[in-house]
C-alpha cells in the first residue's frame, strides 16, 4: 500500500490519505484544482510545492518517553520518515520536475534523539545530525527557521545548516553588530515548462519571539526584525531577482496574537498579517501553531488578490500539497488559481531511505534513554496537574529550587527563602514506582529549558500567581468538568491558555499555600495566600527559581523580565534532575510532596472530572 509501484496504487494511497482541501480528490484524480483560463493561447502550468513544519526532530513514529511507537487518540503516526513516504508519492504522481518540498522550522529540538545529538554527542563534522540525514534524504529544497532551532546555541545551529543540501532560510534574522542579514533571505528555484522556465522563489520568516526565548543564546549575536516589516523589504527584492511565484515559509501562527503580550514590537504570531500587508506574496506555509489548515484564503489588502494559507499540524503527522496553477501571457507567468490540502501520514509506513539514514543515531538513543539512574518511590503523573496539587509538578519544583539554593549559598542572596515555579508541559506524563531511567526525567521535563533565579517580592508573587489563574474559565458551582475548568480564552491566548502557561509557585523552605477561587473576577482569585503558616508579607523578599523561557518573557507574566538576576548557570532542567537522581539514588516523594493550592469556588472546595 505505502510502496506503490503503478500509478492507479500510488494514486489510491494518496486518496486514502487525503485531509481537507476545496478540490484535493478532484486534484488526486488528475484534474487541476480550478480550471485555468490562459487566454491568447497561453498554456496552463501546476506547480505542486510540498509543506511540512514543526517537525521538532521527530524522524521515527517512536515514543522515546514510553520506550513505544508513538499512539494517540486520533491514531495519528509522526516522523519525517511518514511525511517522505507521502513527498515521494506525490512527486510521482505531479512528477518531480514541477514540485518544489519545502519546511516552515522547528526542526532541530523536540526530542531525546535531539538532546542526544546536542549534548550526549554533539554533532560536528564527524557525527551527522539525525534532520539532517533525514531532510537530505528526502530532497528538501530549502527549509525555514523556527524559534527552536536556536535552543541549544548558535555553532550547533550553524553545524546543522552546514550539513544540509539545501539553504537555510530566516530573512528577518540580521546579524547583531553588522545589521546584515545572517541567513540566506531567500533561495531561487528554476522550473521547467512546456512555455519556458518559472522561477520560483521561497522566502524563510520566524517569529520575533526568539529574541526572547533564546536570550541567553542570541542577544548580542542575532536581532529578529517584524516578520510584515522585514516582508515588505525582501518580497520586493526578491521579484527584482527574477522570482516569478513567491512562496513563504512562515514560523509565525496564522491566528493573531503574542504570548509574551507587549515585551516586544513585533507579534508572535504575523501570518495572516503578512497576507494581508504585503502584495506580492501567492502562498504561505504556516508554522509555530501545531494546528491543521488544511487550506485557507487571505485576501491582499494592497493588490486585491487572495493568498492560499496551509499548515501541516506538527511532529510529520501531515503533508500539506499546494498546487498553483499558472499562465504565461505575454512573456509574464500569472498564478492564476491556488488550492491546498493536506495528506495524513498515519495511512503510509516509513520510507526506507529515512530509517536507513537515521537508524543508527535511534538506536543509540533508544539505548541512552533507557539508563537506570536511580529509583522513585511512587507514581508521579500529570494526568490531573492542571486542576489538582500534583507529586510530579512537585518534584520538578524541588529540584529546581534545592539547585538555585545551592548556587545561592555562598553569595550575597544566601539568605533568601526559595521559590519555585513549574506547570504541566504534558497531561500523559506517567512515571512509574521503581527503576527511574533518563527517559522517565526526559518525561517528566520535555523541555530544554535552563535553570536561572530572580529576586521578587511578596507582591509579586501574588501578581504573578493571579496571572497564571487566568488559566481557570469562570466556575460557579462546586462540581465541573476539566473541559470546562481549564484553557480560558484571554487576550494573549485567543485559542485558549495553554496547559504550559498555568504556573504552580512552590515554596522550599517553608510551604507557600494559597487557593484560587474560580468564582471570583480574574485578577482577585488568589485567597489565604501565607508562607511558613502566616499570610505572605507583599515586602518579603525571595529568590524564585524560574525557566529561561518564562523569564525572558514567554507567556508575558508579570515583574520576572525586569527582576534582578541573582543566578544563571544555563544548565538544562531536565539535566538538573537528572544529576538529582544520581546524586541521590532516588526520587522520594516523601522528601518534596506537598499540598499546597487548591481550587475553590465562593470558598468550598471544587472538584473536577476528567
Amino acid at each position: 500500500m505505502t510502496d506503490p509501484t503503478t500509478p492507479l496504487s500510488r494514486r489510491a494511497m494518496l486518496t486514502a490519505a487525503l485531509v481537507g482541501g476545496s478540490a484535493a480528490a478532484a486534484t488526486l484524480a488528475g484534474a487541476p484544482a480550478v480550471s485555468a483560463s490562459p487566454g491568447n493561447g497561453g498554456k496552463p502550468f501546476t506547480l505542486t510545492v510540498l509543506g511540512t513544519t514543526d517537525l521538532h526532530n521527530n524522524v521515527f513514529n517512536w515514543d522515546y518517553f514510553k520506550n513505544t511507537p508513538y499512539a494517540d487518540t486520533a491514531g495519528n503516526k509522526i516522523g519525517i520518515a511518514q511525511a517522505a513516504t507521502l513527498i515521494k508519492a506525490m512527486r510521482a504522481e505531479r512528477g518531480a520536475a514541477n514540485t518544489l518540498t519545502i519546511d516552515a522550522g522547528d526542526t532541530i529540538q523536540g526530542t531525546p534523539l535531539a538532546y542526544y545529538f546536542a549534548k550526549v554527542n554533539p554533532v560536528s563534522a564527524t557525527v551527522k545530525h539525525p534532520m539532517a540525514l533525514a531532510m537530505n534524504a528526502v530532497g528538501y529544497d530549502a527549509v525555514g527557521l523556527g524559534n527552536h532551532e536556536f535552543n541549544y546555541g548558535i555553532p550547533l545551529l550553524r553545524t546543522w545548516e552546514s550539513q544540509l543540501d539545501f539553504p537555510l532560510l530566516g530573512a528577518n534574522v540580521h546579524d547583531a553588530v553588522t545589521g546584515r542579514r545572517a541567513f540566506s533571505p531567500y533561495v531561487l528555484k528554476r522550473v521547467k515548462t512546456d512555455n519556458g522556465w518559472v522561477t520560483v522563489g521561497l522566502v524563510g520568516l520566524v517569529t520575533p519571539g526568539c529574541a526572547l526565548w533564546d536570550r541567553d543564546n542570541v542577544q548580542g549575536k542575532l536581532d529578529f526584525n517584524g516578520i510584515v516589516e522585514e516582508a515588505k523589504v525582501v518580497i520586493p527584492q526578491l521579484k527584482a531577482a527574477g522570482a516569478d511565484v513567491v512562496i513563504v515559509t512562515s514560523h509565525s501562527g496564522a491566528t493573531p496574537g503574542s504570548s509574551y503580550g507587549d515585551a516586544l514590537p513585533f507579534p508572535e504570531n504575523a501570518s495572516t498579517q503578512l497576507a494581508e500587508e504585503v502584495p506580492g506574496i501567492d502562498a504561505i506555509l504556516v508554522g509555530h501553531a501545531h494546528l491543521e489548515i488544511p487550506e485557507r484564503f487571505v485576501t491582499n489588502k494592497a493588490s486585491g488578490r487572495q493568498v492560499l494559507l496551509t499548515e501541516p499540524l506538527k511532529w510529520g503527522m501531515r503533508v500539506s500539497v499546494m498546487d498553483l496553477e499558472l499562465v504565461k501571457e505575454k512573456g509574464q507567468w500569472t498564478v492564476t488559481s491556488a488550492h491546498s490540502h493536506l495528506l495524513d501520514a498515519k495511512t503510509v509506513d516509513a520510507d526506507p531511505a529515512v530509517v536507513r539514514a537515521v537508524q543508527a543515531g535511534h538506536e543509540a538513543t533508544v539505548k541512552y534513554v533507557n539508563e537506570v539512574i536511580g529509583t522513585c518511590t511512587a507514581p508521579l503523573s500529570t494526568a490531573t496537574a492542571c486542576w489538582e496539587d500534583s507529586a510530579a509538578i512537585d518534584a520538578i519544583n524541588y529540584v529546581q529550587a534545592s539547585t538555585i539554593k545551592a548556587e545561592l549559598a555562598n553569595g550575597p542572596a544566601a539568605a533568601l527563602p526559595v521559590l519555585s515555579i513549574a506547570a504541566a508541559f504534558s497531561r500523559a506524563v506517567d512515571v512509574k514506582a521503581g527503576p527511574l531511567t533518563i527517559r522517565d526525567v526526559a518525561g517528566l521535563y520535555i523541555f530544554d529549558n535552563t535553570l536561572l533565579s530572580i529576586k521578587v517580592t511578596g507582591a509579586q508573587v501574588k501578581d504573578y500567581l493571579e496571572w497564571s489563574a487566568q488559566y481557570f474559565k469562570p466556575v460557579s458551582g462546586t462540581t465541573a468538568r476539566a473541559a470546562d475548568v481549564t484553557n480560558a480564552v484571554t487576550a494573549t491566548a485567543p485559542g485558549g491558555t495553554p496547559d504550559y502557561n498555568y504556573d504552580v509557585v512552590y515554596g522550599l523552605d517553608a510551604p507557600l499555600t494559597y487557593e484560587i477561587d474560580l468564582a471570583k473576577p480574574v485578577g482577585e482569585r488568589i485567597t489565604g495566600l501565607s508562607y511558613g503558616g502566616e499570610a505572605l508579607r507583599m515586602d518579603q523578599e525571595f529568590a524564585l527559581a524560574i525557566n529561561n523561557y518564562r523569564q525572558s518573557g514567554g507567556g508575558n507574566f508579570p515583574a520576572v523580565k525586569t527582576a534582578p538576576v541573582l543566578s544563571n548557570s544555563q544548565q538544562e532542567i531536565r539535566q538538573r534532575i537528572i544529576d538529582y537522581v544520581v546524586a541521590n539514588g532516588t526520587l522520594d516523594v516523601a522528601v518534596f510532596s506537598q499540598d499546597n493550592w487548591r481550587l475553590t469556588v465562593n470558598g468550598a472546595a471544587l472538584t473536577v472530572t476528567p
